[in-house]
């Protein structure tokens, strides 16, 4: 006869289950209170920064000194809070770990960025007035400039360092908490990379640029982002600068329309040709379809000296974005019957011009107007932190391309964002682009988007690297203008008014191969470039896609250069889709 009580083998397994469940209790409750906390220390290093940001932009270098440490302190706790061997093991759970890595991390990266950026840029703030870097009025003074290369070299490369390893950490994690806050570490130390990586490039590049040791004369080209070209958009007035020790000047802004079309092209790349033909040869307006800006520039230089007789050290290639961005230093801008701020000029310039029923030389002749205009505004302003800020969020988004003559600038440029070039892949950093170029002929691009993924992975034992471009067009169901559709209602082989087609040309990492052939295809040194011819009437959205497989695939992450657009583009990641 049994006494009720279970066997001793049969205790110890309920003794294990129950001690095993009460471990795992409290080890779930310990991670999340420490998760919470972290999550808590890291919005205090956002506040901080952003203190810091003001306490530096104020020269308030005593307040800047006290909230470092306090910055440093955040980053440190939320550093241990994410890195004990309990957090540790919560990183191998199957569905939940990834989260838990990608948080510990964004904190270690974190702690760096806090602990080797910040005090050198307090001493770099101290020595130069980085709000303004000697701008004033008309001109630059390009003294502390030289002063600055070396500390602000350090905390750019701490920063840049950091952006890359924050790139690479993963936010699509099961736990949404986490994501939002990884998203806002990785975007925080972007923005800082950014900013600072501007300041240092400025501090090596400007001094010789603008004149330090002789004369120099730049071309700005304006592009008009409503009708793409790969590196903004069509090229619609054109503005001779000249700098001489720091000295800024306008002397001449002109319409594309003032440079007649070439009977036979100037020489292009075998790429150019087969992604483009010969126009960006021929034509002022489409010398930035050009994939490389250096190509594209010295394209722009040689039309302008041959018209002209200027020898040009550089092009300045910048969109309607900037020159919204940069109206923000100055009141409103008067062109022809328009008015404009910082809140319109894209509208006006994009829409509302073309809207008129301006034919084409009239609509880069207004342009060419809305540029002096600025260009006048921004050499008397008294603003020139607003200048300098506008000119660093424009640079930082992909709106300013560089091209330099002179060959050591010119190897700078090329090594940054601004100079418009893929940079080669590394081990751990492979790099994709999208390129897009309007044919419909019109303004349409103010009323589209773009969305692109990116895949790696495997397919069927292949490593891959894989792109959807989704291209969205959202004009309106109102009649509009030929001036702004393209098209000609006297022509049954014309687009359907409100359709927009555009070259959507992806390029893939070095010595890849495509698996798709698309409409064109292309080699740009050993990047394949797969494009499409795409079609999208309004209020419809289309999707194409590019699949590379080889060297540089599969698991290495993909970083995404894009077209800038009026809109913002939306880059995240997918999962592979396998065929």
């Amino acid at each position: 006869m049994s006494d009720g009580r279970l066997p001793p083998r049969r205790r110890w397994v309920g003794w294990v289950i129950g001690l095993t469940l009460l471990v795992v209790i409290l080890a779930t409750g310990w991670v999340f209170f420490r998760g919470f906390g972290a999550a808590s220390e890291l919005q205090n290093v956002r506040n901080s920064v952003g203190q810091l940001q003001s306490a530096i932009e104020d020269r308030d270098f005593a307040r800047a000194e006290q909230i470092a440490p306090r910055t440093e302190q955040h980053a440190a706790a939320a550093h241990d809070l994410t890195s004990d061997p309990v957090w540790r093991s919560f990183e191998f759970i199957p569905w939940l770990g990834g989260g838990f890595t990608s948080f510990r991390e964004i904190a270690e990266i974190t702690d760096d960025v806090a602990t080797n950026a910040i005090t050198p840029l307090i001493t770099v703030a101290r020595q130069a007035d980085l709000a303004t870097l000697g701008l004033s009025g008309s001109h630059v003074d390009l003294a502390p400039l030289s002063v600055l290369q070396d500390p602000l070299g350090e905390s750019a490369t701490t920063l840049a360092a950091a952006d890359l390893r924050a790139q690479r950490v993963d936010t699509n994690v099961t736990i949404s908490m986490m994501g939002d806050v990884i998203t806002q570490q990785r975007d925080l130390i972007h923005d800082a990379s950014r900013t600072v990586g501007a300041m240092h490039g400025a501090s090596v590049l400007l001094p010789n640029m603008l004149g330090s040791n002789g004369p120099r004369a730049y071309l700005v080209a304006v592009q008009n982002n409503a009708e793409l070209r790969s590196h903004g958009g069509a090229v619609q007035a054109l503005a001779l600068m000249h700098a001489d020790n720091g000295a800024l000047s306008i002397d001449r802004i002109v319409s594309a329309h003032d440079f007649p079309a070439l009977d036979a092209p100037l020489p292009l790349d075998e790429a150019t040709v087969a992604l483009y033909g010969d126009a960006p040869g021929r034509l002022v307006r489409d010398a930035t379809s050009i994939p490389a800006f250096a190509e594209a520039g010295a394209m722009l230089a040689t039309r302008w000296q041959q018209q002209y007789g200027d020898a040009i050290d550089g092009v300045i290639a910048v969109d309607l974005v900037t020159l919204q961005q940069l109206t923000a230093a100055t009141e409103q801008i008067s062109f022809g019957d328009f008015t404009a701020g910082a809140d319109t000029l894209v509208e006006v310039l994009a829409s509302e011009v073309p809207a008129t029923g301006a034919d084409p030389a009239a609509y880069d002749t207004l342009v060419a107007q809305a540029t002096i205009a600025l260009a006048s505004a921004l050499l008397m302003s008294d603003d020139p932190p607003a200048i300098l800020g506008a000119l660093s969020d424009a640079a930082a988004s992909g709106h300013i391309r560089l091209w330099s003559v002179h060959p050591e600038e010119q190897a700078a440029l090329a090594a940054s964002t601004l100079g418009g070039a893929l940079p080669s892949d590394a081990e751990n950093d492979v790099y994709v682009e999208v390129l897009l170029n309007d044919r419909t002929g019109g303004a349409m691009d103010y009323y589209a988007d773009a969305a692109i993924t990116r895949a790696i992975g495997e397919c069927h034992g292949d490593q891959t690297t894989q792109v959807h471009v989704t291209w969205t067009n959202d004009a309106p169901a109102s009649e509009l203008p030929a001036s702004v559709t393209g098209s000609d209602p006297e022509n049954p082989d014309d687009l359907e008014p409100g359709t927009t087609r555009t070259l959507i040309a992806i390029v893939g990492p070095e010595g890849a191969t495509a698996k798709e052939t698309g409409d064109a295809q292309a080699q740009i040194g050993e990047r394949p470039v797969v494009q499409y011819d795409v079609t999208a009437p309004r209020g419809e959205s289309v999707t194409i896609t590019a699949t590379f497989t080889g060297s540089n695939t599969g698991e290495q992450f993909a970083h995404v250069r894009h077209t800038p657009m009026l809109n913002r583009v939306d880059v995240t990641r997918a999962a592979l889709e396998c065929e």
